[in-house]
């Protein structure tokens, strides 16, 4: 009887220890390359690859260079240099967008967040941008693809996921 209970608990055990490591990783969830992209940057250039819209009705592709990032109690880096193209690839009424909320540090440690967006509405010719952000905390994006207006529609803020691009550390 006591070698039976002995065998049982070192086959617990055994089972206890290899379940260990993979109840890790599912809290963590596995690497991918958007959190893979958005860890690696502490100085330097990011290629941050092709985003597509829902349906691919729209893509965009870049790079952003962070410098100076600090690591105080709310890291940041002090400029943040994103650039790239945006793709309409419909040859319909709509346009491509490529939305960016970009999240900065104010100097009383706040973190409040501002959108930028890129569109392109000529299909085949993509549109370049460039623009720069001081004391940039996070970046993030969003491809959609909707008609010509003056800014994005709600459904392409608030619908779906933000893809992070960057997370200063």
């Amino acid at each position: 009887m006591t070698i039976t209970r002995s065998l049982t608990g070192l086959a617990l055990a055994a089972t206890l220890i290899s379940i260990t490591p993979v109840a890790a990783q599912a809290a963590t969830g596995p690497a991918t390359e958007d959190t893979t992209a958005a860890q690696s940057a502490t100085q330097g250039t990011i290629q941050w690859g092709v985003r597509y819209a829902p349906g691919r009705k729209a893509k965009t592709h870049g790079s952003l260079t962070v410098s100076g990032e600090d690591h105080a109690d709310i890291p940041a880096a002090a400029t943040g240099r994103i650039s790239g193209k945006v793709y309409d690839l419909t040859k319909g009424s709509s346009c491509g967008w490529a939305v960016f909320r970009l999240t900065y540090r104010t100097a009383d440690g706040n973190l409040p967040f501002k959108h930028r967006s890129v569109v392109d509405c000529s299909y085949g010719t993509p549109k370049s941008f460039t623009f720069t952000q001081r004391n940039l905390y996070e970046l993030e994006l969003k491809v959609c693809s909707e008609g010509k207006a003056a800014k994005p529609s709600l459904n392409c803020l608030y619908g779906g996921a933000w893809k992070v691009l960057y997370v200063a550390k």
